[in-house]
Formats: C-alpha cells, structure tokens, sequence
C-alpha cells in the first residue's frame, strides 16, 4: 500500500511542474528523422521487395495450379484404371460362371450316361436272370416229373404186385402228366 501512495505523490508532483506529455511525445527532430526513415523503407519495400515477393507467390501459384491439374490428371487416370478393373472383374465373374455351367453341364451328362449304362447292365442281369430262372424251371419240371413218374410206377408195382414194362409205362405217365399240364 505504501508503494502506490509513493507513485501517486509522484505522479502529482510531475503534473504541477509542467506536464508529462513532454514525455510521451519524441521531439521534432526524431519525429521527421523517422516519418523520412518510414518513407525510405516504403519506397525501397515497393520499388524491389514487393515485385520479388509477387513474382515468387505467383511462381508459387503457378506451380501449386500445375501439381492440381497433374492431380486432376492422375485421379482421371486411376478413374480409368479402376473403371477398367471393373470391367475385367465383370468378365472374370462371367467366366468364372460359364465354367461353373460348363461343369454342371458335364456333371449331369455324366450322370445320366452312368444312369443309362447302370440300367442297361440292370437289364442285362434281369435278362441273364429270366433265363436262368426258365432253364431251372424247366429242369426242375424235368425232374418232378421223372419223380412223379417213378413214384407212379413204384405204386402200380406194388397195387398190382407184378413189375411192369418201365419204359412204356413211363411213357404212359409222362403223356398224362402232358395232359394234365395243357388242362392248367
């Protein structure tokens, strides 16, 4: 608190003997000495300062307008590339479709030729079967009745108590078995 009474008695003081804008103001001299000093600078900043300073901003704008219009280039171009590889994955895609068609196309071809090849081998068998089956048939027919025949035989033997003529008795049945099968 004792400081800032000091400065204001001072400040007082200073008023009373004759003002301080003596102080603030620079004297005549210094002022025309500097206002010609202020002039020489802007002249000499006018005359060679500022035409280097805008030959170099516009040698700087010149160059910044080149690299965007070399960018503008180069991004048309990548639009290109990339339009380009586009196309390419498209027609890749299709390919890569028409293989898998192709394929598939093959794939049931082979099938069905399998199919067809397994049903003809299904009937060959059928047929190998048949026949086997009618031959079998036909044996076991064969056997029956040559059974049925000597079992006829052997009874009549036995009803009769004499042994008879086998072959023209075989005969005999055979022909009567023949005819009971034409009746069914």
């Amino acid at each position: 608190m004792h400081f800032l009474s000091s400065a204001l008695i001072l400040a007082t003081e200073e008023a009373e003997e004759g003002g301080g804008a003596d102080l603030l103001l620079p004297h005549r001299d210094e002022l025309i000495a500097g206002i010609a000093a202020a002039i020489i600078i802007y002249i000499f900043v006018r005359r060679w300062v500022l035409p280097t300073v805008n030959a170099t901003l516009e040698k700087r704008q010149a160059a910044i307008k080149a690299e965007y219009a070399a960018a503008e280039a180069q991004k048309a171009e990548a639009s290109g590339v990339l339009a380009d590889y586009h196309q390419q994955l498209a027609g890749a895609r299709d390919e890569a479709n028409r293989i898998v068609e192709e394929a598939r196309q093959a794939g049931e071809a082979v099938r069905a030729d399998i199919v067809a090849r397994a049903e003809q081998e299904a009937e060959v068998i059928r047929a190998r079967a048949q026949e086997e089956l009618a031959g079998e048939r036909e044996r076991a027919v064969g056997a029956m009745r040559r059974s049925v025949a000597d079992l006829s035989l052997d009874v009549a033997e036995r009803v009769i108590g004499a042994e008879l003529d086998r072959k023209a008795q075989q005969a005999l049945v055979e022909r009567y078995i023949d005819e009971l099968g034409g009746v069914s």
